[in-house]
């Protein structure tokens, strides 16, 4: 078998590839998204809990509580809420929401790259600038979702007994932010091979 036909990409794969992608948006979407604003505003069982780092302890004797609130843990807890209200559910969920949105939308946009197979050729400008916004994307997944997920906490524990135990911490997410950077490199390679195809019509 020949490398050419090894390489060669069919109809079929194509619809396959758009058909996985497809799916994984309906998924993220439902599990991602759909569902926990139900958990939010109240059909749903909501998200009542959130792991945290938990400031100069070895050990917590049992759960140190507050109310409704409880920290369970050694170096890093569990937050939990035994009856949140509107405003906890939202703020335990947004992290998650946000984190999700952002991954819709890179499926959408690979999904648009994958529907660019069918004329087999995928260097185009505008996978070019698709690959970009992915690679933004990526880089707001490990530096925005972290910040988020460190205000919530931090006004999630305000004004509890527990929060004396909970410090505000941020941590940059370094595997989005490496892949953000693996993929800006490749969208720039793209625009490149791009402009040479341009380039090399252009003389012909």
């Amino acid at each position: 078998m020949s490398g050419k036909a090894w390489l060669s990409w069919s109809r079929i794969d194509g619809r396959a590839l758009e058909a996985v992608l497809g799916l994984a948006l309906l998924l993220v979407g439902l599990f991602g998204a759909l569902f926990p604003l139900l958990g939010v505003t109240g059909p749903f069982p909501p998200v009542d809990s959130r792991e945290v780092r938990i400031d100069d302890l070895t050990q917590v004797p049992g759960a140190a509580s507050a109310g409704d609130v409880t920290l369970r843990g050694t170096h890093t807890g569990e937050l939990a809420f035994s009856h949140p209200d509107f405003i906890e559910r939202l703020l335990l969920a947004l992290p998650g929401l946000v984190q999700t949105l952002l991954l819709l939308v890179m499926l959408e946009l690979l999904l648009r790259m994958a529907r660019t197979l069918r004329d087999g050729d995928v260097f185009v400008a505008q996978n070019a600038r698709r690959l970009g916004v992915v690679a933004v994307a990526l880089a707001v997944t490990g530096t925005l979702v972290p910040l988020v997920t460190t205000v919530t906490t931090d006004l999630l524990v305000s004004g509890t007994d527990v929060a004396s135990a909970v410090p505000v911490s941020y941590e940059l997410s370094v595997p989005y932010v490496l892949l953000a950077l693996l993929v800006a490199a490749t969208a720039e390679a793209f625009r490149q091979g791009t402009r040479l195809r341009a380039d090399t019509e252009g003389l012909v």
